[in-house]
């Protein structure tokens, strides 16, 4: 039997950005490890996934002694599990996962990469970051970009050689599954819970983001965009994340309108994320950077049009005035303009969503996406037989 281990820097994205995907390579007859710091998801992740969890404690900061301490572990844990393959996510299980892997002898280490936090860091931590990047690519044997803009970017930027990276399918890293983000499945009690959070008045517009409520995700201009425009009093902004000031802070009078004004409405993650686009008008994603969003998946699986960024991942996705509308990334006046087109003219923003829907539908099914990977670790390892 094959042996596979999975490594993310924290639970909730084993849960939320590969879920399923470790119960399906098991039941296609692989042995499935799954590693990430500690965390309230963990026991929910091993009774879906159905595989065994073990933790390393990986910070998400810079923490260089701690993160030596992480490599030994992780690197005593790979040569008592003799993995065939370990495929890391996110920035920190990428860097220790991939060396750990290296020092232990793993022929195929792949890493997926989802988004670079070095594009909208400050300069001083951006030669840090990028050199964190091409260390971790370096110490792979193959490295996934989650969408084709990435990969050229990646290219672009020289992190690696173009024969170690690959997109999987038409990208995305673990596809979007249809048979939950599905307006004939969701349930009348969430929903009604969904409706409570928010409480919207008769005819009111709810413009609904998704993601964490850091800087990163253009919080800052999707608050001041929407208090500015002139469709504000006639519909709610809703907020569905959780704050994050101590690693990506808002500015601390965005957070005061935030908590403060009547038509914000501020809702702690859940996992009931389609309810709450059941209920939106238009999904906006201003984010700074990206890999290639879930969020705007879900949307178009849920025929919810969007607003979005005009940045790498966002693009892969949706096609101006096609799919969607973009706007220029951190352009708080065209966001604006945006907000106030997609008010009025409803028709046609559902029609974007119709043709956004297809699109979805046909490129980026999770059943296909699985298959897909399987068929990548298949080959890795005939690969390495044939050699």
């Amino acid at each position: 039997m094959s042996k596979i281990i999975r490594i993310t820097t924290v639970p909730i994205s084993l849960k939320l950005l590969l879920s399923g995907q470790m119960k399906f390579m098991k039941d296609a007859g692989w042995e499935v490890l799954m590693v990430s710091a500690d965390g309230k998801e963990i026991n929910e992740v091993v009774k879906k996934e159905g595989c065994q969890h073990v933790v390393i404690p990986f910070t998400r900061k810079i923490t260089p002694f701690h993160d030596l301490v992480c490599l030994w572990q992780l690197y005593n844990l790979i040569k008592k599990e003799k993995p065939d393959i370990v495929h890391t996510h996110t920035p920190k299980a990428g860097l220790l996962g991939m060396l750990a892997a290296k020092m232990a002898g793993v022929k195929t280490r792949i890493h997926t990469v989802a988004g670079l936090p070095y594009m909208v860091a400050e300069k001083q931590k951006k030669s840090l970051l990028v050199n964190i990047e091409k260390l971790t690519y370096s110490w792979a044997t193959q490295v996934w970009p989650n969408s084709p803009s990435l990969k050229k970017f990646i290219v672009e930027e020289e992190l690696v050689g173009q024969e170690k990276l690959k997109v999987i399918g038409f990208g995305s890293s673990n596809g979007i599954d249809l048979e939950k983000f599905n307006r004939g499945v969701l349930k009348e009690n969430h929903l009604v819970a969904a409706t409570m959070r928010i409480m919207p008045g008769d005819n009111e517009y709810i413009i609904l983001a998704v993601g964490r409520l850091v800087k990163d995700k253009g919080i800052e201009e999707l608050v001041t965009a929407f208090l500015e425009s002139k469709i504000s009093e006639r519909s709610k902004l809703v907020l569905l994340g959780s704050f994050e000031q101590d690693l990506n802070p808002i500015d601390e009078e965005i957070v005061r309108k935030i908590k403060d004004h009547p038509r914000i409405v501020q809702i702690e993650w859940t996992d009931h994320v389609a309810h709450y686009l059941a209920l939106a008008d238009v999904l906006v994603h201003p984010s700074h950077r990206e890999g290639f969003p879930n969020v705007l998946l879900e949307a178009g699986a849920m025929q919810v049009p969007i607003i979005c960024s005009d940045i790498i991942g966002n693009t892969d996705i949706v096609t101006n005035k096609k799919t969607g509308l973009v706007f220029p990334v951190k352009n708080k006046e065209v966001l604006k303009d945006a907000l106030e087109f997609a008010y009025v003219k409803r028709d046609f923003m559902q029609q974007l969503a119709d043709n956004l829907y297809a699109e979805v539908e046909e490129k980026y099914q999770r059943k296909k996406m699985h298959q897909l990977i399987l068929k990548e670790y298949q080959y890795s390892l005939h690969l390495i037989e044939g050699n």
